[in-house]
C-alpha cells in the first residue's frame, strides 16, 4: 500500500522504524497479478478475479466452525468503559474496518461508510494514473468527514498497494515508478532505505497513511516462478532468510520515516505454495511449521526490529492449524504471532471480502472469525460492498457475548494507538 499524508483530526503517529530496538505499536495478498493487499498482483487489495463459487479451504468436518447468528437484543449494549468511554459500539466496531476505495474517485458508498459505519480505514484500490494532487483530492474528499459523531475524532487509516513492479496502485506525476522487491533487493540496504524513505514521501504528500508492503516471505523453494503470488511476480526481496529481513527491513525503515506505516506480509508465509488464494479455493502450505522455520524466523526478527503491523494469510497451513485459513486461526493469529513471537502491533488480514480461499464462508461469517482469531482490522478490498454486513455481524456479536465484545475493544484500542490516539 501507501505512504501516508495530513489527515483531519490528530496526525497519525510517526515514529521511525529502527533495527535492532523494540518498538512498543501495533502493526496483503493474492491474486493473478500482484494485487493490492495482497497474494499476488491484481487491481485491488487482494481483489480476486471472477471465479466459479469456492468449496472451501479444507473439509467440512476441519473447517472453523461457523459463528452462530444471534439477533440483536432489544436493548443497547452496555457503554464502554475504561479509555474506550463514550465511544459507541458502532464506533469501535468501526476502527476494526478497512474499505476497499477507487483510488481515481471516491464513490458515494464509501463517504456513507465513514459517517454511517464510523469506518476507520480506508485502502486505495485498483490503478490510478492521477498523480499526487489527484491522489490528494480523494484522500481530502474522505478526511474531511472525520468528526466525533463519525469516527470519534480519530484520524482514518488511509492505505494502498505500492510495493512495485506489477504491485503499484498510484502512479502519474508526482509518483515514482518503483521497482520490484526483487530489483529493489540489489541494492544495498542503506540505499534502498534512502530511496523507500522518498517513495514515502509521495505517498504522505497524497495523503496516504499506510503502505501494505513490505512483502516478507521467504520464497526458497527449487523454482521460485512457480509460486503463484509472489515469486512469479518477483514480489520477494531475496530467496534466502537473510536478505529479505534486511531488505525489507530497509524498506520499512524508509516509509516509516517519511511517517507512512509499513505492513509486513502475509505471515507466516506465502513464499511455498503454489495457488493464489485470491482465484483458488485450496491454497495450502505443507511445509511452513510453527517453529524452527526459516520462513517464520524473518518475521520474528523484523518484529524484534519494530515493526508495527503484520498482515496475515488466509492459505491453510497443514503443520500448524490444518482446520483453518491463517486469517481465521488462533492458533496462528494468537498464539503464534502474538505468543510466540511476542508481537503487540496490528494485524492485519489480507483481503477477506472476495477471495476464492474464504468465500465459503458468509462475510458475516469472514468478519467474526478474524477478530474472533485475534486479528485487529479486516481488509475488505475486491467486494466493498460487504462491509455493511460485516460490521452488523461484529456488532450483533459483540451486543449478545461479553467476551466477544471485550475483543472488540482490545483492537479497536491498538487501532487507535496506531494512529497515534489516545481514547
Amino acid at each position: 500500500m501507501s505512504a501516508p499524508k495530513p489527515l483531519r483530526g490528530r496526525a497519525l503517529a510517526r515514529r521511525p522504524l529502527l533495527v535492532g530496538a523494540l518498538v512498543t505499536g501495533l502493526a496483503a495478498c493474492g491474486s493473478s497479478r500482484p494485487a493490492s493487499g495482497d497474494a499476488a498482483p491484481s487491481a485491488g487489495a487482494g481483489a480476486a478475479s471472477a471465479a466459479p463459487a469456492a468449496t472451501g479451504p479444507t473439509s467440512s468436518s476441519s473447517a472453523p466452525a461457523a459463528p452462530a447468528a444471534s439477533p440483536a437484543p432489544a436493548t443497547p449494549a452496555a457503554p464502554a468503559t475504561g479509555p474506550l468511554a463514550g465511544w459507541s459500539l458502532e464506533q469501535r466496531v468501526g476502527q476494526l474496518l478497512m474499505m476497499g476505495v477507487d483510488a481515481a474517485e471516491a464513490p458515494a458508498s464509501a463517504r456513507k461508510a465513514i459517517t454511517s459505519l464510523h469506518l476507520g480505514g480506508v485502502f486505495l484500490s485498483g490503478r490510478s494514473q492521477g498523480g499526487t494532487a489527484a491522489t490528494r483530492a480523494v484522500v481530502d474528499s474522505l478526511t474531511g468527514l472525520v468528526g466525533p459523531e463519525s469516527t470519534g475524532g480519530a484520524p482514518l487509516l488511509v492505505s494502498t498497494d505500492q510495493e512495485g513492479g506489477d504491485v503499484q496502485v498510484l502512479r502519474g506525476p508526482g509518483f515514482s515508478t518503483i521497482p520490484s522487491a526483487l530489483k529493489q533487493s540489489e541494492q544495498a540496504a542503506v540505499d534502498l532505505e534512502t530511496a523507500a524513505a522518498g517513495w514515502g514521501g509521495e505517498l504522505a504528500q497524497a495523503g496516504v497513511t499506510m503502505n501494505l508492503a513490505p512483502v516478507a516471505d521467504l520464497v526458497d523453494i527449487a523454482d521460485p516462478d512457480s509460486n503463484e503470488p509472489i515469486g512469479a511476480w518477483g514480489r520477494q526481496y531475496g530467496n534466502n532468510a537473510e536478505t529479505v529481513v534486511e531488505r525489507a527491513g530497509a524498506f520499512a525503515r524508509g516509509m516509516e520515516s517519511a511517517g507512512v506505516v509499513a505492513t509486513f506480509k502475509h505471515f507466516p508465509g506465502l513464499g511455498r505454495v503454489v495457488g493464489n488464494t485470491d482465484t483458488s479455493a485450496s491454497v495450502t502450505d505443507a511445509v511452513t511449521a510453527r517453529s524452527g522455520d526459516a520462513a517464520v524466523e524473518v518475521f520474528s526478527r523484523l518484529i524484534a526490529g519494530g515493526a508495527r503491523v503484520v498482515m496475515v494469510s488466509s492459505a491453510v497451513y497443514t503443520l500448524i492449524d490444518a482446520g483453518s485459513p491463517a486469517v481465521f486461526s488462533s492458533v496462528v493469529v494468537t498464539d503464534m504471532l502474538r505468543g510466540d513471537l511476542g508481537f503487540t502491533g496490528v494485524v492485519i488480514t489480507d483481503d477477506v471480502s472476495a477471495a476464492a480461499q474464504v468465500r465459503t464462508w458468509s462475510p458475516a461469517e469472514r468478519a467474526v472469525l478474524a477478530v474472533q482469531a485475534g486479528c485487529d482490522i479486516v481488509l475488505a478490498s475486491g467486494d466493498p460492498g460487504v462491509v455493511d454486513e460485516m460490521a452488523q455481524a461484529l456488532i450483533d456479536r459483540a451486543r449478545a457475548d461479553p467476551a466477544f465484545a471485550a475483543r472488540v475493544d482490545e483492537s479497536a484500542l491498538r487501532v487507535l494507538a496506531l494512529k497515534g490516539v489516545q481514547p
